[in-house]
């Protein structure tokens, strides 16, 4: 209940006017929208980094902060992901002249919508694990930012893993390794993971 307060007073203040308050929430959000950007730019030709998506997505938001019309975190997360999309489909415009179709924000926030709403369903799964905790919680931002912290390595193996649900031949294509090196990062992954979502919680 605390936390619930905490974030609904930071929401209302950061609507009022308060920089303070919308830098401590978008902070937030920062480890989940790079996570969905990267979801995005994987394919793209010239690939654009997810840090940079997410901090053109911040100052967008820090500025329009007045605009946004709501008042639950499901509120500001779909605000958010509307705006990386915009973002997203920016740089594809820029830095591509196959497929604008393709561009186009809307169709990359309904994707961004259903990626998002695809890992809360993978969160319910039963077991004693780092996802049940970020379940408990109700949301894959705890999960995000967790991610966020571990080492490249870890964090590759269990997105690509968990997340993204390849077997483990085909991440140890994609992480150019041998497949048994790959278990054991994700192996170690998930117990640095574990160790990460208690310091958060």
């Amino acid at each position: 209940m605390d936390n619930e307060l905490t974030y609904h007073n930071l929401l209302m203040k950061a609507i009022a006017g308060s920089s303070e308050a919308a830098g401590q929430l978008l902070e937030r959000y920062r480890g989940y929208l790079k996570l969905l950007a990267r979801t995005k730019v994987r394919s793209d030709e010239a690939q654009a980094d997810p840090s940079d998506l997410v901090q053109e997505a911040f100052v967008l938001a820090f500025k329009g902060f007045e605009h946004f019309r709501g008042d639950s975190e499901a509120e500001l997360s779909a605000w958010l992901r509307t705006i990386l999309a915009r973002c997203i489909a920016d740089f594809r415009r820029r830095k591509s002249t196959k497929d604008r179709e393709q561009a186009r924000h809307e169709i990359i926030a309904a994707e961004l919508d259903q990626t998002s709403a695809c890992w809360t369903a993978r969160l319910v799964d039963p077991g004693d694990n780092p996802v049940d905790q970020a379940e408990r919680r109700e949301s894959v931002i705890l999960l995000a930012a967790a991610l966020d912290r571990l080492p490249d390595e870890y964090r590759e193996a269990i997105v690509l893993r968990q997340l993204e649900e390849l077997p483990f031949a085909e991440v140890a294509v994609r992480m150019q390794r041998t497949i048994d090196s790959v278990r054991k990062l994700w192996t170690r992954g998930m117990i640095e993971l574990r160790n990460v979502m208690k310091e958060l919680t």
